[in-house]
Order: C-alpha cells, then structure tokens, then sequence
C-alpha cells in the first residue's frame, strides 16, 4: 500500500472524526437554511456513526442563514449587524442539524465558541471535557464560533481554523474539511490548465500553489482550508479536504479531494498544540540571536541571560510570545517567573542569580518554537 493509500486509509477507518461545513453548503440562493442539503449530509454522517465510532460537526452558516429570515440581500459589514443577523441565523441553522439528527433518533447539542474560550487553559480544559461527555452520550455536538459575541480580537478567524482546533482539543483521528471545491489545486480551478494537487505530505508541495479568499457568504476560502489543514496536521491529524458533494466518499473510503499527511514524528503534544496556536499570550519575551538559535533548535530551557526585554504584565504560569531581535515571533512559552521579578533578572547568568531564581525562565518542556513547521 502506498503512503498516499495508507493515509486515505487511516481516515477512512477513524473512530472520531470531526468534519467541517462551510456557509455555501448549508444556505441556498434565497440565504434560507438548506433542509435538504443538510439532511443529505446528516444521512451520511449517520452512516458514517452507524459503522461505528462517533462525528463531530463544526457548522458555518449562521450569518448566512439569517439574511434571509431579516430580508438582507447581501452580507452586513459593520460588527453589530453581523452579530444581530447570526443571533437570528444561529437559531435556524441548529433547529435544521437537530431536526436531521433526530430522523435517526440522534440528540444534537449545540456549542459556541470563542477563541478566548480555547485561548484559556482553564476554559480550553473545560470545552474539551464537554465536548467528550456529549460524545460519551451518544450526541452529535455541533460547533460554530460564537459569532454574536465575538470581536475581531476574541476570534478565530474562520471555522476552517476552529475545526482544526477542535480536532486537536477532541484528540480527533481525522478531519475532513469540507467547501464547494473538490479538492486543491495550484489556483484558481475554473482557470485553464489549474493542477489538482491529490496530497500535500509538507509545506514544499505548495509550492507555486495560489489559494483563494472567501465568497460571497462565507470568510473561509480556499487559503484558510489549507492553514487549518496544515493546522491539524502539526498535532498528528489527518486531513481530507473535498467537496461537500463528495461527503459520502469522503467518509466512506476517503477516495477523493486532497489529503494532508501528518507528521508523526515532528507532531506536537496537546499541550504544545494548544500554547502555540489556540493559547493568548499575555507578554512578549525579546531574545538576542544566540539564545534564538538554541531555542529553535529544539530541548534547550530558556535562561535570564539571554533575554533583552520582558514586556507585558504576566504572571507565572502565562503563556508569553518569545521573539527574536528583529521582532519575529520564534516560539511560545509557559513562563516561570512575574514580569517584575524577570525584568530584574534579564541578562543574568544562573551564577549571578540566588538558588531561588535559578530555574529556567521558560522550561524546555513548556517551550514550543516555531522553526519546525510544516
């Protein structure tokens, strides 16, 4: 069996799988809910569910799907609108995904979420552990950001980016992102000459490929499936990304669209995962070029002495950006020591420094950099 066979393969037999929808898929022309379509998917998330394991959705949609009950003809710009159209889209949309489910005699349970909510250990801890009892139930939890008090400073950006995390917050087996494009291609497939791209095993085999933005209801285009497959990738999951026409090849035998390879041994434990792409940082850690060059190449703790500046008023136990003298972020931390207490230490050998503060300023066990990235 080849690598590509074999990763097809894995997904196909996942025991959890989360799979993602986009706007244009679950919203017709009239920028009403699609029963029909959604009923279509939820006939094969159930037979995916009745070969056993368990589904997670993460459904976009709900600005889209509240136009039309509020007769907008296009998508609002200004936030407040946006978040009065999805309070009223987010009601229709999760009525149409438990309604489907229940045909089945399925529960569906409804999740909103933030990026502050995955940015907070405590809160990132308590999603996970909600999201596993409603699996352990036997429901379907049904995930969209929490668009009606989300800003631009507490998002996720796109729920291509917050199914991603989900899959690594719920130690998912695959994630299969799912759009109105059957898979990658090197630009623009109505273009003459466009090249599918059937696997991507490392970020080389992007190269030259140019992905789009969003459409017309939706924030997530071609280039934000990329990142978040990319994403999920990092913390060992497999990606399929296809066509929601595909869903049922795709969760049958994973046969069509593009497939992202993990990356096993580079994969990121699901605490590094979690501090270099869902934490916030509260502080910024400015390193001169040597202590960059030894905290890149891995295993090393980062020490006082080669720490230019601490900015931001963090405590021990936060989570602070680490950057390099140029200003470009190299890595994440979980910090040791209060801004105050570092700020006098900065530049210090551990010699110079009393028994008391001689541990690292970032241990290397909570240190993920930046450097190994697909």
């Amino acid at each position: 069996m080849s690598e590509t066979s074999d990763v097809r393969a894995r997904i196909a037999a996942a025991r959890h799988v989360v799979v993602k929808f986009g706007s244009s898929s679950l919203t017709g022309p009239d920028h009403l809910v699609d029963t029909a379509r959604i009923d279509h998917f939820v006939d094969a998330l159930h037979g995916r569910m009745a070969r056993g394991g368990d589904v997670t959705v993460v459904s976009s949609g709900a600005v889209a799907a509240g136009m039309g009950p509020l007769h907008l003809p296009a998508r609002p710009t200004d936030l407040a609108t946006k978040q009065a159209v999805a309070a009223v889209g987010q009601v229709h949309l999760v009525n149409a995904w438990s309604a489907s489910f229940a045909r089945y005699g399925v529960t569906a349970a409804q999740v909103l979420l933030t990026s502050g909510d995955a940015g907070r250990r405590d809160r990132a801890r308590n999603a996970q552990r909600t999201l596993g009892r409603l699996r352990r139930l036997g429901t379907v939890p049904v995930i969209n950001e929490n668009d009606t008090v989300a800003t631009s400073e507490f998002r996720f950006g796109d729920n291509d980016r917050l199914a991603a995390i989900v899959a690594n917050l719920t130690k998912a087996d695959a994630l299969i992102l799912l759009s109105d494009v059957d898979g990658l291609y090197d630009r623009n497939p109505a273009d003459p000459g466009a090249r599918f791209v059937p696997e991507v095993r490392t970020g080389h085999d992007l190269n030259g490929v140019v992905a789009g933005a969003g459409g017309a209801v939706g924030t997530g285009g071609m280039a934000s499936k990329v990142s978040a497959a990319r994403l999920a990738t990092r913390g060992g999951v497999p990606v399929l990304l296809t066509s929601a026409g595909n869903i049922a090849d795709a969760l049958g035998a994973a046969d069509v669209g593009t497939v992202f390879h993990p990356r096993p041994e580079r994969a990121l434990s699901a605490w590094k995962f979690w501090a270099l792409y869902a934490a916030d940082a509260e502080g910024t850690l400015v390193l001169d070029r040597g202590a960059v060059d030894a905290v890149t190449a891995g295993g090393t703790s980062l020490l006082p002495v080669g720490i230019t500046a601490a900015e931001g008023e963090f405590s021990r136990g936060d989570i602070v950006d680490i950057l390099g003298p140029d200003g470009q972020v190299v890595g994440r931390g979980e910090v040791n020591y209060d801004a105050p207490v570092l700020r006098g230490m900065l530049g210090l050998h551990s010699g110079e420094l009393p028994p008391a503060r001689r541990r690292p300023v970032v241990h290397a066990d909570y240190l993920s950099n930046f450097a190994s990235r697909l």
